[in-house]
C-alpha cells in the first residue's frame, strides 16, 4: 500500500513540476529564455523507441508525456533538462528525445514539402530551419535520420518513416559529387554518396 502511495506522490510531484511552467494550450513555453538554478537529476529516461520512464516505470499517460515534452531543453553541455521558470532538472535520453512517426509529402522537385509528426504531437516541416541529418549506426551499419524539431532537440525517424522518406530520394550533383538526397521547402538534404548507397543495397 505504501508503494502505491509513493507512486501517487511521485506522479503528483511530476504534475506539480509541469504546473510551474506555462499553462498547456497556450503554445510552447519559452524554455530557451528561462535561466533557473540546476536542481539535480531526476530519475527519468527517454528510451530510443520514444517511451518515457520515471523511476524505472513507463509513463503510461500520454497527455503527461506531451506536457513534459514542451518543457524539454538540450543545452550546450549536451545534456537534456526539464526546465520551468524556477527549476532545471537533468534527465537521461538514450538516443533522441522525440520519435518521428508519420511523414506527409506534398509537391515535387523544389516545390516539395515534407512534413513530419512526432510521437508527442509536434508537426514540423523539413526546411533549412528544421533540417534533416543522416548518420550511419556504428553498431549495425543502418541509416539513422534525425530531424531538428526545436532548439537542439531532435527526432529520430522511426524505421517505417525512414524507408518512406528514402523512397522520395533522388540522385543530385552536390559540390561536383553524385549524392543521394531528399528535397523539402527548397532545401536539399544529402543522405550519402550514391556509391555508398549502392554498396548498402547489395
Amino acid at each position: 500500500m505504501a508503494g502505491s502511495e509513493d507512486t501517487l506522490r511521485d506522479t503528483a510531484g511530476l504534475e506539480a513540476l509541469i504546473s510551474r511552467a506555462a499553462a498547456p494550450g497556450k503554445g510552447l513555453p519559452p524554455v530557451d529564455k528561462w535561466n533557473p538554478d540546476f536542481c539535480g537529476d531526476l530519475d527519468m529516461e527517454i528510451k530510443a523507441d520514444g517511451t518515457w520512464f520515471y523511476m524505472g516505470t513507463p509513463i503510461g499517460r500520454q497527455p503527461l508525456v506531451r506536457l513534459f515534452s514542451t518543457v524539454l531543453r538540450k543545452d550546450a553541455d549536451g545534456r537534456t533538462y526539464l526546465v520551468t521558470p524556477v527549476e532545471k532538472v537533468g534527465i537521461r535520453v538514450e538516443d533522441a528525445p522525440f520519435l518521428a512517426v508519420e511523414l506527409d509529402v506534398a509537391g515535387e522537385g523544389d516545390a516539395r514539402v515534407m512534413t513530419l509528426r512526432t510521437n508527442v504531437g509536434d508537426i514540423v516541416e523539413v526546411s533549412a530551419g528544421n533540417p534533416l541529418r543522416f548518420v550511419i549506426d556504428k553498431v549495425n551499419g543502418g541509416l539513422k535520420p534525425y530531424l531538428l524539431v526545436r532548439g537542439r532537440l531532435e527526432a529520430l525517424l522511426a524505421r517505417p518513416v525512414m524507408y518512406e522518406l528514402v523512397s522520395h530520394g533522388e540522385e543530385l550533383i552536390i559540390d561536383g559529387k553524385p549524392m543521394f538526397a531528399v528535397r523539402s521547402k527548397g532545401s536539399v538534404f544529402p543522405i550519402m554518396p550514391s556509391g555508398e548507397l549502392e554498396k548498402l543495397s547489395q
